[in-house]
């Protein structure tokens, strides 16, 4: 059996049907709050009988910080895709990621300890990457260093793969995933999901980013736990592209001008009025030095490792967005209707 968490989630939710396409038996775990009809709604985007997959689903409901729960839900299993996490980069989150991903990281692999798991995946983000190699690109070398600034997302990433390392160094067989911006469908109000209601507004950044399309993410974790490949990283990108190009792109296909660049002076006043009115209006803490500076840089980033480890082959980002924006087109006509 698979426990597969962020069961609900954008990612989780198609590792699962991946699984279960394949023939695996598979355990989802939930909070008591998830919209399981979400999940089965989505799960139309992907293939022609979504009821016959989603049936199959043992749900649990699962409680990060009681070892217990979590050790009822690794009850039989041996295999673990752990793809929980909260996904912020406003400030005010910190606390909360710091608490869901870091501590419920540890927790679920102190659960694994003396249970039937052997084998354990962990999503992380490339956002924990800093560096470059001797071709100026990031790849799995590029070591976190402390030195720099990060969001707090990238924080509590760097130290939920500590906890993973720990593990693997005890003896569990892992196996971390690092993807870019994920493209998908569903979930459209949070985290990823979001992508497409960002991209249709009328301004764009200067900078750019590495981005991945959710089946490949779902394909390729499995691929990897399949053919026992551990104790190694996986940087899971296709293509590295500007915000405007990307924005572009999408909006020509909704119908809608291209977007304009947001100067870096306006961002740069943005900062100074963080600095000064910050405490007070809580969407300026989104304008701090972390994030005005991640989205008007760019880095090149390597997916040579997946690539030569099993040939896999990624769907090109403008296929990626041609699919899910169309999903995403269908879901908003049909709910105004």
């Amino acid at each position: 059996m698979v426990l597969v968490t962020g069961a609900t989630g954008i990612l989780g939710k198609v590792i699962v049907l991946e699984l279960l396409k394949r023939g695996k038996i598979v355990r989802a775990a939930k909070r008591r709050s998830s919209n399981l009809e979400e999940v089965r709604h989505s799960f139309q985007f992907y293939t022609e009988n979504p009821d016959d997959y989603f049936n199959k689903i043992e749900w649990m409901n699962v409680d990060f910080e009681d070892i217990h729960s979590l050790q009822n839900a690794l009850i039989g299993v041996e295999e673990v895709y752990h793809c929980a996490a909260t996904v912020s980069f406003h400030p005010a989150d910190q606390r909360r990621m710091y608490h869901t991903n870091i501590e419920g990281t540890r927790n679920l692999l102190y659960a694994c300890e003396g249970s039937q798991v052997k084998k354990f995946c962990f999503v992380s983000s490339i956002a924990v990457l800093d560096g470059v190699n001797e071709k100026d690109e990031t790849d799995e070398n590029s070591d976190y260093n402390q030195k720099l600034d990060h969001s707090a997302y990238a924080v509590s990433k760097h130290f939920s793969e500590m906890e993973v390392w720990r593990a693997a160094a005890e003896g569990l067989n892992t196996v971390i995933v690092n993807p870019g911006i994920i493209i998908g469908s569903g979930n459209w109000t949070q985290s990823s999901g979001m992508l497409f209601a960002n991209l249709a507004k009328p301004y764009t950044f200067s900078g750019g980013a590495s981005y991945v399309d959710v089946r490949d993410v779902a394909k390729a974790s499995i691929e990897l736990m399949d053919n026992n490949v551990f104790n190694e990283r996986f940087i899971l990108i296709s293509e590295n592209k500007r915000y405007a190009e990307v924005a572009s792109y999408v909006r020509q296909k909704m119908g809608l001008s291209s977007p304009k660049i947001i100067p870096s002076a306006v961002l740069t006043v943005g900062r100074v009025l963080n600095f000064v009115f910050g405490w007070l209006f809580s969407p300026l803490r989104m304008v701090d030095k972390v994030n005005t500076e991640s989205v008007t840089n760019m880095s090149n980033v390597s997916n040579d490792k997946i690539v030569k480890t099993l040939g896999f082959k990624f769907i090109p980002v403008n296929d990626s967005i041609d699919f899910h924006l169309e999903n995403y087109r269908t879901d908003k006509k049909s709910k105004k209707e």
